[in-house]
């Protein structure tokens, strides 16, 4: 295997200037579920950046899930040697025995939830450990919550595969190198949140991740707490260890370094995903802890801002790193994927007007190259 490179991403520029004239009511206590992994290490990062008081847990279940590709132990050793207000806990979050101590130790401000299984063809060869990591897992830490920082803002990382397979019955158009949406279309600028979770097909992974979206929903609606439920379309940036059942653009673009194969399942390779740095996913959940709500729900993603198809995506990665791609496409999707998904943000951005995206795919490509190993 060959190593991949770490990844510290650098102060923007005036960041610094920006960090030090930024100023929240005090100094929050913040618990990162998956701190180590793309999300996670990104929230992370920002918050100790910020000062504030930071506890990761992440045991590296995506070695076990994904292979050494799928590692985040470094990052995890990044974080722990450069941050002194990070603390790591190297801890399942299925085992309330060893969370319940934290949460007893410390009075939480914020928890931000990015742990998961994240993979359709994992979860369907083990369904059992899927749920337990996606869904009970996720209620499990909501009631600690509940006993223990009832106040705090709890932000749940859900994904757009809750709506199942509905997209795809959408009368989506060929194009030379993408399915898409006619202009006219009520969803052309995107899938909102009035879209059905129903009657569909969801596969097991979008099946676990409805389950814990509903019952983060039901916490804020039923017991008040300030829970906010997003719905990513593909996210992604430099930190994301891919891998070949999870992580596609990162992933895609590695191959193409390394010059191994890519296999596309289905859809003649120009099924279409929007795209989101992880970057613009962290100052989304920022604006909602400083002005968070109850059980709200809101799709994530690049939109019409930043998205791809894959074979586009091929093509703006070989001309960048000059280099042929050795692409195979397979005739069959997998279960439940899309054949075309663009978020649309619409309602966040109602609620938060201030936020802004920073990364189109253009610039989120050429930092996934720059990176690659």
């Amino acid at each position: 295997m060959v190593p991949r490179k770490s990844y510290v991403q650098p102060l923007r520029p005036n960041e610094r200037e920006k960090i030090r004239n930024l100023r929240y009511d005090s100094t929050m206590r913040i618990l990162i579920t998956g701190s180590a992994g793309l999300i996670g290490s990104e929230a992370a990062e920002y918050y100790c950046t910020r000062d504030h008081e930071v506890h990761g847990i992440d045991n590296n279940m995506r070695a076990s899930f994904f292979g050494p590709d799928g590692s985040t132990e470094q990052t995890r050793q990044r974080l722990v040697a450069t941050y002194k207000n990070y603390q790591h806990y190297d801890v399942d979050i299925r085992d309330r025995e060893a969370l319940e101590p934290l949460f007893r130790k410390v009075s939480f401000d914020c928890v931000i939830h990015t742990a998961a299984q994240p993979s359709h063809d994992w979860a369907a060869r083990d369904p059992l450990t899927d749920f337990g990591v996606n869904a009970l897992a996720t209620l499990l830490l909501l009631e600690l919550t509940r006993q223990r920082s009832p106040k705090a803002v709890f932000i749940f990382t859900s994904t757009n595969k809750v709506y199942g397979d509905t997209p795809n019955r959408l009368p989506l158009v060929e194009h030379a190198t993408r399915w898409e949406l006619p202009e006219d279309h009520l969803f052309f600028d995107g899938i909102d949140e009035t879209m059905s979770i129903d009657q569909s097909l969801h596969s097991v992974f979008g099946a676990s991740k409805v389950a814990a979206d509903v019952m983060v929903q039901e916490y804020g609606r039923y017991f008040g707490l300030k829970t906010g439920v997003f719905r990513g379309g593909c996210l992604t940036g430099p930190r994301h260890a891919g891998a070949k059942l999870h992580g596609f653009l990162n992933y895609l673009v590695r191959c193409i370094a390394r010059g191994e194969p890519y296999t596309v399942f289905g859809y003649k390779g120009k099924q279409v995903r929007d795209n989101i740095h992880s970057h613009d996913v962290i100052t989304a959940f920022d604006a909602f802890i400083t002005n968070p709500r109850a059980g709200e729900v809101y799709n994530i993603g690049g939109s019409r801002f930043s998205n791809t198809s894959v074979l586009e995506a091929v093509t703006h990665t070989e001309r960048l790193l000059k280099k042929k791609a050795v692409i195979k496409i397979t005739p069959d999707a997998r279960i439940g994927d899309h054949q075309w998904y663009i978020s649309n943000m619409g309602k966040f951005k109602s609620h938060y007007p201030a936020w802004r995206q920073e990364y189109n795919i253009e610039r989120i490509v050429e930092e996934l190259v720059q990176f690659a190993p």
